[in-house]
């Protein structure tokens, strides 16, 4: 099932564990902490990424300590901070409000620095023309080259009613210069939260399509295929994405050659 459903939950709450079935270098877990709350981890084999979605926060990592604020994930960019493996870590809410942390996370050996990505380092692009303009917003890219091992995060953002994903893409096969292999995952927020997208999943040969609804705090799993996702008319769409494979981290992402005629079309 690539689909998980959002959950009540406070404190820790593991989303994507490593023993998920689907994907073998991703996993994600969500952080709720009222004011005043903590909660103490350790990497274990895993890098990991904490992102703030909303509310203040210090992460203590390594000897260091690195703050972070954030009104919600539609309002203002994103604070990351990022923990190497085999460290232990405490992320404390210190704002008057609820703090929400994702917890990004992929299997890792070497031996790293834990740094911070402020949100004046977040540089938001416009991705895409028409219907199909989106809001990206790389956290931890090339900005990672050598400072990381293999997770890349990031955040997009749909303008109501538009796609994303779009030309359709994939990166499954290892094809330098043309194609990823990477997987990939999808953590969803709605404004208004009440509202939905669609996230689409198919394959060719044999073909295989699926869609599905996706609201406020679910997440989709991407072992392989094309994946556009579009937000339902009124509402604005984001999700955080996560991506690592075996290989290097270059995003090479393979276009449906069936579709990419739109780039052109009406230029």
């Amino acid at each position: 099932m690539l689909h998980i459903t959002a959950q009540p939950y406070q404190g820790y709450h593991s989303v994507v564990a490593p023993d998920n079935g689907v994907l073998n270098y991703l996993t994600l877990a969500l952080v709720k902490l009222a004011p005043g709350e903590a909660y103490a981890g350790e990497t274990g084999d895993f890098e990991q990424v904490a992102v703030l979605l909303s509310g203040q926060f210090t992460v203590a990592v390594g000897g260091q300590t690195f703050t972070g604020q954030r009104r919600n994930v539609f309002e203002e960019r994103a604070t990351a901070v990022y923990l190497p493996p085999h460290q232990a870590f405490e992320i404390r809410n210190v704002g008057d409000v609820t703090l929400e942390v994702a917890l990004a996370g992929s299997p890792a050996s070497g031996r790293f620095e834990p740094f911070v990505v402020t949100p004046e380092e977040v540089k938001p692009r416009r991705v895409g023309r028409d219907n199909w303009a989106r809001t990206v917003q790389d956290i931890i890219v090339q900005n990672g080259e050598g400072r990381v091992q293999r997770i890349v995060v990031g955040e997009t953002i749909n303008d109501a009613g538009n796609w994303s994903g779009y030309p359709p893409h994939k990166h499954d096969t290892y094809e330098p210069g043309v194609e990823a292999d990477m997987e990939e995952l999808y953590h969803f927020r709605l404004s208004p939260e009440q509202g939905f997208g669609t996230q689409l999943h198919y394959r060719y040969d044999p073909m295989t399509a699926d869609a599905y609804l996706v609201r406020d705090g679910d997440t989709f799993m991407i072992p392989d295929g094309y994946h556009p996702v579009v937000a339902g008319a009124g509402y604005r769409l984001y999700y955080l994405w996560i991506m690592a494979g075996e290989g290097d981290r270059v995003l090479t992402p393979h276009e449906d050659p069936r579709h990419v005629w739109v780039k052109e079309a009406g230029a």
